[in-house]
């Protein structure tokens, strides 16, 4: 019967402190931190970040916009909670390793020579065997096999006694670096979130709340916004015009922006942009002097895209490209034909300068605020035909076919024809109330299914794509043609003329009741084209009233007054008479300004008038009666650089270096164990008992260790 003091004694008590330390050193809330940090990246990845806020309430809409904004998730890289999460897996894989890196040390150095010789048999791979050399010669020979195949040897000579049997007790090794691979592994995992914490907005928020800097989001920059120029870790933009130099960059944070001075100056010389034969650039390059005030010395370099230039530990890379303040010409032209054939007064302005009024006759308040000057813009055309392979006939136009014309101006997927189409112009009108738009006009025509049309953008929001009004160019590659035509529509008396002239060629000269009819049905088509409906007074008088006019007037026209099976029919009756009335009204408005007529059998005065019948349709669907477009510019181009100041980055190559050291020693170094018991026999020979152990068990083992044992106890030659 056992006593008291045999029974094991009482675990000593836990402690919290303990407890913490324990659940901080486990590998299994080190792999949670580490699947959290990576399902964060992952968000991260998939939702830009960085972006203006509207962005994300076009996107996620506004409830859900604010929840994902109060998270962190469009900045989660600086976020409080990821950095913390960051900071807890330095500590945990820290911990992790302090407490296992002393046993994995004294396990490389242990072979396990120690090990009972009765031990041997209870491993998987084993043998025995006799060999009829004497003890010594069996040991030495054993040794120099093992030592030739690379194995790291240990041997223990044990005398016998205490039931103990003497002989020779070879522990060999093999793959030892498996367990250092543990070691690198979870040191890069270490260093590269050190990397990461201090090249991250960590150094940069801590110095702003020590020193209680403000940030700012426009206009003067005071001392309270700036950082110290020996900040030792940043990631800032430097913006710099042509011609100009720049000491002062800024980094973005989730409140605002902190000024960044750095200590020297980069003057951009000039801005260099390579194409291919197709339009599209092919390299980005700024040709920069770098001035150092303390020292009174300069360095000329060129900055390109991958091709970054470091400069007294400040890395700079080039980010983008920008308008610099190029000088444009605008002109103002009426979409409504006002004042045709007159000098309009020229705007001058600044891309990204003032804004300017508008002439008072325009927009009353209205303001231009220039906002981009594109000198290159390479489009796809793949589509484009010339006008005699694809030509349509205006007499012919369908009112089903509308919705083809409007909208985007986007092509269709399919084979890319991309083409550099010019110059455009990009700016905003803003009313007395704030309230802007946004426009873009190219400056010359774009050359679309074998026509030259104006493309004059429009777009409420910076989130919408550009809607496109495509007003056809005339013979002479202007809007005058177009803009005479929608002068003529606006005209009662010159809409009367044409009707007339196109009444008089329709119908036969000995048919005047089919020339009234066809006068009156190209009247009542004319006018609902150009807005202007005639309906009974209170006396029974017509009195006309105005409407957005165009093929929508139509539609709504024969909607209300022709029976539903007749409608297809008739609408190709009147769209053509429309057609017809139109040509006449063209021809009519040219003769008024001294010019020939067009003849309608011509393919390219047939694509003129489908692109004008279409263009006019939408026009009242232009927001503004005035566009601006491009009459001249000087252009000046601006470099965004990303200065990098990252202190850390070698630290993350290192540990970079040491993730692929330690996962290739994990997976594909095997770390494998051999013990070799020699005795001597009666007969003279020597017994042997061996086995093997391997952390992984494969086919490779199971060869490998029938290799060994042919060869230890393979007998030797002559014996």
């Amino acid at each position: 019967m056992s006593s008291l003091a045999d029974l094991p004694s009482t675990p000593p008590e836990r402690t919290f402190k303990g407890d913490v330390l324990e659940l901080l050193s486990s590998m299994r809330f080190a792999i949670s931190l580490l699947t959290v940090i990576c399902v964060a990246s992952a968000i991260g990845t998939v939702v830009r970040q960085g972006e203006p806020s509207n962005n994300y309430v076009e996107q996620f809409g506004p409830f859900w916009a604010e929840v994902y904004g109060a998270l962190g998730l469009y900045r989660i890289y600086s976020t409080p909670w990821f950095l913390l999460i960051l900071a807890f897996l330095v500590i945990s894989t820290s911990l992790c390793i302090a407490r296992n890196t002393p046993r994995i040390l004294v396990d490389f150095r242990n072979h396990k020579e120690g090990i009972r010789e009765q031990a041997l048999n209870a491993f998987h791979h084993r043998a025995e065997g006799v060999v009829p050399q004497p003890l010594e010669q069996a040991q030495a020979r054993v040794q120099h096999m093992l030592s030739i195949a690379g194995w790291s040897i240990k041997r223990q000579v044990r005398t016998g006694g205490a039931g103990r049997e003497a002989g020779v007790m070879i522990a060999a090794r093999l793959g030892a670096a498996n367990k250092l691979g543990y070691i690198a592994a979870h040191s890069a995992i270490v260093l590269v979130c050190l990397g990461g914490l201090f090249d991250g907005d960590l150094i940069v928020k801590v110095q702003a709340w020590a020193q209680n800097l403000q940030t700012f989001r426009g206009g003067n920059v005071t001392d309270d916004s700036r950082l110290s120029v020996n900040n030792p870790a940043y990631r800032a933009q430097l913006f710099v015009a042509e011609g100009q130099r720049s000491s002062s960059a800024v980094l973005n944070l989730d409140k605002g922006m902190l000024l960044q001075p750095l200590p020297f100056e980069v003057e951009l010389k000039k801005f260099n942009v390579d194409y291919y034969a197709t339009g599209m650039p092919k390299r980005f390059a700024s040709d920069i002097v770098i001035h150092d005030p303390r020292n009174q010395t300069t360095q000329t370099a060129t900055v390109e895209v991958n091709h970054p230039v470091v400069y007294d530990g400040v890395t700079i890379f080039q980010s983008s490209f920008e308008d610099g303040g190029s000088q444009v010409t605008l002109k103002p032209v009426f979409l409504n034909g006002q004042g045709l054939g007159e000098e309009a007064p020229l705007i001058q302005g600044v891309v990204n300068g003032d804004p300017l009024p508008l002439a008072s006759d325009a927009r009353g308040q209205v303001k231009v605020e220039i906002t981009g000057l594109r000198v290159i813009n390479v489009e796809n055309l793949s589509d484009s035909k010339g006008a005699g392979e694809d030509s349509t006939d205006v007499r012919g136009v369908n009112l089903a076919d509308l919705s083809k014309h409007l909208g985007s101006g986007a092509k269709p997927p399919g084979d890319k024809k991309l083409v550099n189409v010019g110059p455009s112009i990009t700016y905003k009108l803003r009313d007395s109330a704030g309230q802007a738009r946004e426009y873009q006009n190219y400056m010359v025509p774009l050359n679309l299914n074998g026509q030259a049309v104006f493309m004059l953008g429009v777009r409420d929001t910076p989130a919408e794509n550009f809607r496109f009004l495509r007003i056809p160019a005339d013979d002479r590659g202007s809007l005058d043609g177009w803009l005479r035509l929608r002068l003529a529509l606006a005209d009662e008396g010159m809409r009367h003329e044409a009707v007339g002239r196109f009444a008089a060629k329709g119908a036969p000269p000995n048919r005047p009741e089919l020339t009234q009819q066809l006068s009156v049905s190209a009247q009542r088509a004319l006018d609902l084209f150009a807005g202007v409906i005639v309906t009974p007074g209170a006396e029974g008088e017509p009195v006309p009233t105005t409407s957005a006019g165009g093929l929508q007037a139509l539609s709504d026209f024969i909607e209300k007054v022709v029976p539903e099976h007749e409608r297809e029919r008739t609408s190709e009756t009147l769209v053509r008479i429309l057609n017809g009335a139109l040509s006449e009204l063209m021809n009519l408005s040219r003769e008024k300004a001294g010019l020939p007529a067009l003849s309608m059998d011509e393919a390219s005065v047939q694509a003129f008038m489908t692109q004008s019948v279409l263009s006019l349709s939408d026009a009242s669907l232009y927001p503004v009666p005035v566009v601006l477009m491009l009459d001249g510019f000087e252009q000046r181009q601006a470099s965004v650089f990303q200065v990098t100041r990252t202190p850390g980055r070698n630290v993350v190559y290192l540990g970079c270096v040491l993730l692929i050291v330690g996962v290739f020693a994990m997976l594909y170094i095997r770390e494998r164990r051999l013990w070799v018991w020699l005795h001597s026999d009666d007969a003279g020979g020597t017994q042997v008992r061996m086995a093997l152990s391997a952390t992984r068990h494969t086919l490779d083992t199971d060869a490998e260790f029938e290799r060994i044992r042919t060869a230890v106890l393979a007998p030797t030659p002559g014996a």
